[in-house]
């Protein structure tokens, strides 16, 4: 069992200073290029009591908009209303972000506080299908640093042939219904879903 940080040690050894020297306060002109490239990122959250959550996030590339070297703003758009990354950030003030481009193996990460903001005028630069978002989550960057290529190498993720044909998976139905309602009619639910995608209604 490994327990502390010196076993951990002497198993996977120390870092090179390069790496250790990569992670920046700001954002730099190479970092805005990932974020500003980036239809996805994938968001942090904690409890007060430590409980955590990771959350996706998605819109056009550059959605998340960079206000200055310090700042990030994150749209929050339509979801379930569970909110949990909204009240975990309410609680701790603490997130993480992990940026992907489509199609490159680095990625690029973001660590530091956020707060919820309602400010109309600040949101309306984040306005999708004529719908401006509600709130939206500022980010003060604290650490900021790229992340190698490895996970996505050893995962070919960005490979079409490796690409599962979603028929063979569990639909959002049938996990609702094995977890909170035996009595939910699939079929149904996952025909009324699809028609609210295709009419884009709920996305904005």
């Amino acid at each position: 069992m490994v327990e502390t940080e010196s076993d951990l040690r002497e198993i996977i050894g120390s870092p090179a200073q390069l790496v250790t020297g990569k992670v920046s306060d700001r954002l730099n002109d190479i970092f805005r290029d990932y974020i500003e490239r980036s239809p996805f990122v994938c968001v942090a959250s904690v409890t007060s009591d430590g409980a955590l959550d990771v959350s996706p996030r998605g819109d056009p590339a550059g959605f998340v908009r960079i206000l200055d070297e310090h700042t990030l703003l994150i749209p929050e758009r339509p979801g379930n209303r569970i909110a949990d990354t909204l009240v975990n950030v309410l609680a701790t003030g603490r997130i993480g972000l992990l940026f992907l481009v489509p199609g490159v193996g680095d990625t690029f990460r973001v660590n530091g506080s956020a707060r919820i903001v309602d400010d109309a005028e600040l949101l309306s630069a984040s306005t999708v299908d004529g719908k401006a978002p509600r709130l939206g989550l500022l980010v003060t960057v604290e650490e900021a640093y790229t992340q190698c290529s490895k996970a996505l190498i050893r995962s070919d993720l960005w490979n079409p042939a490796r690409h599962v044909d979603p028929k063979t998976m569990p639909t959002s139905g049938q996990m609702l219904k094995a977890v909170s309602d035996p009595t939910l009619d699939v079929d149904e639910y996952e025909r009324a879903r699809a028609e609210r995608y295709r009419r884009r209604e709920g996305l904005y």
